[in-house]
């Protein structure tokens, strides 16, 4: 028997390596996107090309109403994983249709809009966000598989 690993533990694994670049402390997070098995784009929570990281000035924090209507502090300095992943393909002309995102954390509501706008067809999330989740209707709806590869909640500060 073989200790081979399957595709998608195969990429969840390159997502925690991806996430290692990250540069805000509070989510180190990383995301990948993937069709027919290549890579096509890589995303990892940080800022905005030109703007300060929070490893370098500190944190942006900002009291935020979570998608289950708790009152949260977030750092607003950077963007999420799977917003830069999108990014970095649409910088360079690179279709997302009917591809697959690896994440470590299921998306929230704003990166799961994007998600779907840009035609991802499949989302493999290593745990479930911390703050809940309403993009699992969101997704279902949109015709959006979602897979959580470990179901328990991804922890940070």
């Amino acid at each position: 028997m073989s200790n081979r690993p399957s595709w998608d533990q195969y990429f969840l694994h390159l997502v925690d390596e991806v996430a290692q670049r990250a540069t805000c402390d509070r989510g180190r997070s990383g995301c990948l996107i993937v069709r027919e098995k290549r890579i096509l784009a890589t995303g990892y929570v940080g800022s905005p090309p030109g703007q300060p990281h929070c490893d370098e000035v500190g944190h942006l924090l900002r009291q935020v109403i979570d998608e289950n209507g708790d009152n949260r502090e977030h750092c607003v300095r950077t963007i999420h994983a799977e917003q830069n992943a999108i990014c970095q393909a649409a910088r360079y002309g690179i279709s997302l249709q009917d591809t697959t995102l690896y994440c470590t954390m299921e998306p929230c509501r704003i990166c799961a809009m994007l998600i779907v706008s840009v035609g991802i067809r499949r989302v493999v999330a290593r745990r479930l966000y911390h703050a809940g989740s309403d993009t699992r209707q969101l997704f279902q709806d949109a015709g959006v598989e979602l897979i959580v590869a470990e179901p328990r909640v991804e922890t940070y500060d």
